[in-house]
């Protein structure tokens, strides 16, 4: 197929099968394939969001007939999802909204015709985005005898379990920005540093988190040791620095075994952090005894590039990769429009082994408030503090080529092709449609795509 015009190229370059995407900025493009069965196409870009566009037809395809390959052969991980945090600044915002209009969000993020999201963080106590800074139990307390969730039973818990009932499967893992206080060196939420004689009692704080969420309702599926190990933030958030060998006896001699004596089957990830901090986790994964405990790694991708996620897979195949965050700046002036740069990011993602992908808050305001923190972060959605009119995302718009079409338990395929400045990944959905997601940042040009003997 040739495309002579920018808009030919967006009209026909998609095809899929069950469901795909297609976006552009200039332009960035996703689909869905599957020989033998219709294509349908989606595409966002200029005035399309999400829009469903003609697709072409498979035609006989010969061996070197391509830009792209998919490889349905050769499988790769199995997809956990798509999804963003229930901070208490987004849990807060979402909560003032009138009835109708907070449920109509909820299911725009969770529900079957929405986002249809199928992955939630939670924050255990305050990360920055947050009204204050708190922990469960702020008093110095060594045996917890004063630890309470009751802080998050206002707007937070009813938030989780409202999105729980939209998608009953919906995962949801948990990360502290800091232990209380009064267990840290300076005896503060901001900064500072994890002192090791209150492993035990922090060990003991997190199952009791553990249990009284699962008594509220809602059961958290995994949780890491610390949001971010290498940073105290400048003492500016609620943040803690945790040493590699600290979080590695933490884990082996205290949190692992503590989760265990309480019959609680809740995952461990290590890290939570970036990219270029890859050469702790082969260290920290080489530990017998750590790696006994341990599901997989929380990445972020703030520094270093995703091909770290490789790296550490293919020394420890067994262990899973988790993209943990990740958000706009709503100062930017394409906050609303840079979807390319965000499919660029999940794709990368996916290709380096990732099982899911996840944005940063869900809601902040036009000032990316509530904030206790120094960071400009935007959420996925912009609730207006005065009209309470929602603002979407760019990365709101990638996030819909991706988790609309993307089932949990979906398979990333091998797909193959020097293309430029256009990114693909495939999957296989469990029940067997597949999906291709094109995101093209550079100018329209003409592509092949070949599936065993067909191309579009």
């Amino acid at each position: 197929m040739n495309f002579t015009t920018r808009r030919s190229f967006l009209q026909l370059a998609a095809w899929g099968a069950a469901a795909a995407t297609l976006f552009d900025r200039p332009v960035l493009w996703g689909e869905a394939l599957a020989a033998g069965r219709k294509v349908r196409a989606w595409v966002t870009g200029g005035n399309q969001r999400f829009a469903e566009i003609d697709a072409p037809e498979w035609q006989p395809s010969s061996a070197a007939d391509h830009d792209i390959q998919i490889h349905p052969s050769v499988r790769r991980q199995s997809m956990l999802g798509f999804g963003a945090a229930f901070t208490d600044a987004s849990c807060y915002l979402i909560s003032q909204l009138p009835d109708s209009e907070r449920r109509r969000l909820l299911e725009e993020f969770f529900g079957p015709e929405g986002l249809h999201f199928s992955v939630g963080r939670a924050c255990i106590g305050a990360s920055d985005y947050s009204r204050n800074a708190y922990s469960y139990d702020d008093s110095a307390d060594p045996e917890l005898k004063n630890f309470s969730i009751a802080h998050d039973t206002a707007y937070i818990l009813p938030t989780l379990t409202a999105a729980r009932s939209l998608n009953p499967d919906l995962f949801l893992f948990a990360s502290p920005w800091s232990p209380p206080g009064w267990m840290k060196t300076g005896g503060s939420l901001m900064g500072g540093s994890m002192r090791k004689e209150f492993f035990a009692v922090y060990a003991e704080y997190f199952v009791k988190f553990l249990e009284a969420y699962r008594q509220a309702g809602v059961r958290i599926e995994a949780v890491t040791v610390q949001n971010e190990v290498d940073t105290d933030q400048n003492g500016k958030m609620p943040a803690c620095l945790w040493g590699q060998e600290y979080e590695a006896e933490f884990i082996k001699s205290y949190l692992g075994p503590a989760l265990k004596h309480a019959s609680l089957d809740t995952r461990i990830w290590i890290l939570d952090h970036n990219f270029d901090l890859w050469g702790r986790v082969m260290d920290e994964l080489s530990d017998p005894a750590l790696s006994r405990y341990v599901d997989g790694v929380a990445w972020h991708g703030y520094a270093g590039e995703p091909d770290a996620m490789t790296r550490v897979h293919d020394a420890f195949p067994e262990k899973n990769a988790y993209w943990t965050e990740g958000g706009p700046d709503f100062t930017s002036p394409d906050y609303a429009t840079d979807w390319a740069k965000w499919s660029d990011t999940f794709t990368d993602v996916l290709r380096n082994w990732g099982r899911c992908a996840m944005g940063w808050n869900l809601a902040l305001d036009e000032q990316g408030k509530p904030n206790i923190g120094p960071f400009n972060c935007g959420g996925l959605v912009t609730i207006d503090s005065h009209s309470r009119q929602i603002t979407r995302s760019g990365q709101y718009w990638a996030f819909a080529h991706f988790s609309k079409a993307i089932r949990p338990g979906a398979i990333v395929l091998e797909s193959s092709g020097q293309t430029g400045s256009l990114g693909h990944v495939a999957l296989e959905n469990p029940d067997g449609s597949r999906v291709l997601i094109l995101t093209n940042r550079g100018e329209a040009s003409t592509v092949r795509c070949r599936l065993n003997d067909r191309m579009l």
